[in-house]
């Protein structure tokens, strides 16, 4: 080794010890005579003190050194003198007194400062990621990423589970996003397919009997991209045969509590995870992922104006809408500069409007008087309907009512972005907090793009509940699946359901969504061919490990938790990928490629 020791392992019980340090110069200072250097490996930093006086060979090279330079240092170690200790380092007890240094590499001046958090374009970073890679941050958010995959290996094995490995190359299938295409060269015409997911291969592990499999999986969608997406992404594929939905929940609860617990435990977390229904979810939060860490929760309000003369609501309750809304605590008196920005952004989201209604800060009269309201429609209301209101929404005084009308879909998804973004403005979400909680019972199936035509809600995988197969055929729309996800702070975490595991009951679920006997012979065979040799019940979950990093860490992006990721346009500035490939290459493979235009 070139080097005896790390640079962050240095402590006051090495006192007088020789020691051989190697590492980055993270820092350079000149006072005087004296240089001093912070030197920087994967542990951390340690100063080093260059005196011309006991070292002047020494001192001399440390002279022409500059940041990111690679050195090799000899010195001993030494308390620092006093009124110099950094009670911010964990070495900052001691230094290093050189007396030798080697200069193993230099840099060219780097394109962004290593040693301080500095706001540098994105692709930037990405262009010199390797560079990226140094900052202390970044390598702090990679050993969380090391140690919550090595506690999920650890965990899962003290529970029996085997970890199996499957094929990156596979047949394309549909799983709800589009593939990416991979052309064989020994059969030309031919492709393979990324897996979005081992979706059908973990079905046939559990038909292969392992009971328990798991694998850290890498996952290919070519999909639009957004702050927590990426076009290859890493997951847990977790598989369980012989369950029912409580022993999966049960187990990635425990996982998820213990994980927090014993990695990151200056992090909250709640426990239990509370269970709740999509139905529920949407119309208590207005999106199937909450956030938990806050109140703000919607409110239907239709019955208060089912009499009302105001034409806006009224119209809406004839046509079959809601009226809906939030209670913001104490913002009674917000600016009206701030009500017209949240007004834009309601109507941003699609809705016609935005009402609102800012009670006083006395509110002990019986009769609402409305000369004391402010509001947006206090010409259009009577006392009567705001007093209904107020009592509807257990409103208190100073609070602030946000009000949305139209289609219910709409009106739940508007308020919803609102109640996040007056969240984060208004500074109501603890970000040390991690709230958990399960989503369960989502219907087996969306609406597709025409009429009449369905898409899975998870994938087309799913188990109906118990007595719901017998409406697959007359009311697809209303059937509950046996699905869940596990959602945190506003994201989805993990999904997962308990699948078919009968031939006819896929087939009739693959006949919904769109498919022909023929189509699904052609594209499922290879797992309804298993069915028939007997399979056992099973389900399973799927965590996103990027995201779920993500969370744990308090990121903004998964790019973060990612070593070489991609851009939001899917392009990676390192390596300059995608890119053209030579002619040669395309010819072996018997694939033209045609003018874009």
């Amino acid at each position: 080794m070139h080097k005896s020791i790390d640079c962050g392992s240095l402590r006051k019980t090495h006192l007088s010890q020789d020691v051989i340090l190697a590492g980055w110069v993270h820092r350079r200072r000149d006072h005087g005579n004296i240089i001093f250097l912070d030197l920087r490996d994967r542990s951390g930093l340690i100063q080093v003190v260059f005196d011309p006086k006991s070292a002047p060979q020494a001192h001399n090279i440390a002279e022409s050194v500059r940041n990111e330079w690679v050195l090799k240092i000899k010195g001993v170690v030494s308390n620092r003198p006093e009124g110099t200790v950094n009670p911010d380092m964990p070495t900052g007890d001691v230094e290093i007194l050189a007396n030798d240094i080697e200069i193993m590499s230099r840099s060219k001046t780097p394109p962004f400062y290593i040693n301080e958090e500095s706001d540098v374009d994105e692709s930037i970073r990405l262009r010199y990621r390797y560079m990226d890679l140094r900052r202390p941050f970044m390598q702090e958010i990679l050993v969380l990423r090391h140690k919550v995959v090595k506690f999920i290996r650890d965990f899962l094995d003290n529970y029996d589970f085997i970890e199996i490995e499957t094929p990156i190359l596979i047949k394309s299938t549909p799983e709800g996003a589009r593939d990416y295409i991979v052309p064989s060269r020994v059969h030309p015409g031919m492709f393979y397919a990324l897996p979005q997911s081992p979706q059908q291969l973990k079905q046939l592990l559990m038909a292969s009997g392992f009971e328990k499999y798991f694998q850290i999986a890498r996952c290919f969608r070519d999909e639009d991209l957004r702050a927590d997406r990426q076009p290859e992404h890493t997951q847990l594929d977790l598989e369980m045969s012989f369950v029912h939905r409580d022993d999966v929940l049960s187990l990635i609860e425990e996982l998820m509590i213990n994980l927090v617990e014993s990695i990151i435990p200056d992090k909250k977390i709640n426990k239990p995870f509370p269970k709740i229904t999509y139905h529920e979810s949407m119309d208590r939060y207005g999106t199937d992922k909450p956030d938990l860490r806050f109140g703000l929760e919607i409110i239907d309000i239709t019955k208060c104006f089912i009499t009302s003369e105001f034409q806006v609501f009224q119209k809406v309750i004839e046509d079959g809408g809601v009226v809906q809304g939030i209670v913001v605590p104490g913002q009674g008196n917000m600016s009206r500069k701030k009500l017209d920005k949240l007004v834009e952004k309601a109507r941003q989201l699609g809705a016609q409007g935005l009402v609102w209604i800012g009670l006083p800060e006395e509110l002990a009269s019986e009769d609402y008087d409305l000369e004391n309201i402010r509001s947006s429609i206090s010409k259009y209301i009577t006392q009567e309907e705001l007093k209904k209101v107020v009592l509807a929404t257990k409103s208190s005084a100073n609070d602030l009512l946000l009000i949305v009308s139209g289609e219910k879909k709409l009106t739940q998804t508007v308020l919803g972005q609102l109640r996040n973004s007056l969240a984060l403005s208004l500074e109501l979400v603890d970000q040390n907090q991690l709230e958990f909680a399960f989503i369960i019972d989502f219907p087996l199936f969306e609406p597709g793009d025409n009429e009449g035509q369905w898409t899975a809600a998870h994938h087309a995988f799913t188990m109906p509940k118990e007595g719901q197969a017998a409406k697959l055929e007359t009311d697809p729309g209303s059937v509950i699946a046996d699905s869940y996800d596990l959602v945190c702070n506003g994201l989805e975490i993990a999904s997962g359901s308990i699948r078919v595991h009968d031939r006819e009951l896929q087939e009739r679920i693959l006949k919904v969504l769109g498919y022909n006997l023929e189509q699904i012979n052609e594209r499922f065979g290879q797992l309804l061919e298993s069915f028939d040799y007997g399979a056992p019940p099973h389900g399973g979950i799927a965590p996103g490990i990027d995201r779920l990093v993500m969370v744990l860490a308090g990121l903004d992006s998964i790019r973060d938790t990612i070593a070489f990721p991609k851009t939001q346009s899917a392009v990676d500035p390192l390596f300059g990928s995608p890119g053209p490939v030579e002619d040669i290459h395309l010819d072996e493979l018997k694939i033209r490629v045609l003018d874009s235009e």
